[in-house]
């Protein structure tokens, strides 16, 4: 069943959701010292009850964009869940103890404005509702390639590097685990239950969901949310979109100048998103 309105309502819940999981779980970082941005470091925190009420505010969150899926494509369920930062602002302000500024409320207009366009817009096309294997080898193959690259790379930086090379990593998971899950949705929706336990989509959803869960928390070990949080929030949703095209079929309804117009808002997008995590946790 496609239907946009619902898509968006779940989108917007689920970004929420994810806003206040993220902010509990960076708050314990906290407590952990120097040195500690790897996954050795998830340890240091896992046992806390807070933690954990963390993350089951980010799997609530998921669950709700995969509600969202279900009904809308990824080109216009990932946008929406950029929204998350514009959540966390606020969130973070109240934690931290601190107001919101003119600049901040500038940047966040700006994001708003951005992923409106790409919505109304764009005007999203949904693809193939299960690409086969071998498209889906290559684009795998890169992804491995890359992540292997990132963490190894990341325990050779300090912490403020180290934390945005990791937040790098994080995006490019969740970009990978979102086009997962839009493909694990339609099996589930087209084919039914059995299908889905026994398709390789689901368990390797499961697995990069579980590593990317490691990861983030890694990230926010490593140094401040400022230094993590831009990099995997533009991550993701670039990661998800090339992915979108390429892999499943999804495409813009768009022609002419409205490129260009698209090109502009996803810009301003990546931008505002930069802007207001460096700015606002």
């Amino acid at each position: 069943m496609h239907s946009p309105p619902l898509a968006i309502a779940l989108g917007l819940a689920s970004a929420l959701s994810i806003a206040w999981g993220t902010v509990i779980r960076h708050q314990l970082s906290g407590v952990l010292p120097d040195g500690t941005g790897t996954l050795r470091g998830v340890l240091g925190v896992v046992a806390r009850p807070l933690w954990w009420a963390g993350l089951g505010l980010a799997m609530l969150g998921y669950g709700l964009q995969i509600g969202a899926l279900a009904f809308g494509s990824l080109l216009l369920v990932q946008p929406l869940l950029v929204m998350k930062l514009m959540f966390t602002l606020p969130l973070s302000a109240r934690v931290n103890g601190r107001r919101i500024s003119r600049t901040e409320t500038a940047w966040a207009t700006v994001l708003s404005i951005a992923v409106a366009v790409l919505i109304i817009l764009g005007r999203p096309l949904p693809g193939a509702a299960r690409p086969p294997l071998a498209i889906w080898l290559p684009a795998l193959a890169v992804g491995a390639v890359v992540f292997l690259l990132m963490y190894r790379g990341a325990d050779r930086l300090r912490r403020g590097p180290k934390a945005v090379l990791l937040g790098l990593a994080t995006g490019l998971l969740y970009g990978y685990v979102a086009v997962l899950s839009k493909a694990v949705v339609d099996v589930g929706v087209r084919e039914g239950a059995l299908a889905l336990a026994a398709s390789w989509e689901l368990w390797l959803l499961i697995a990069l969901a579980l590593v990317g869960t490691g990861v983030q928390q890694a990230s926010f070990n490593a140094g401040a949310l400022r230094h993590s949080l831009p990099a995997m929030t533009c991550g993701e949703p670039i990661i998800a979109f090339a992915l979108g095209y390429v892999v499943l079929g999804e495409r813009f309804q768009v022609s002419g100048w409205n490129w260009a117009a698209l090109a502009v808002a996803l810009a301003a997008m990546v931008v505002a998103t930069v802007q207001l995590s460096r700015r606002g946790v």
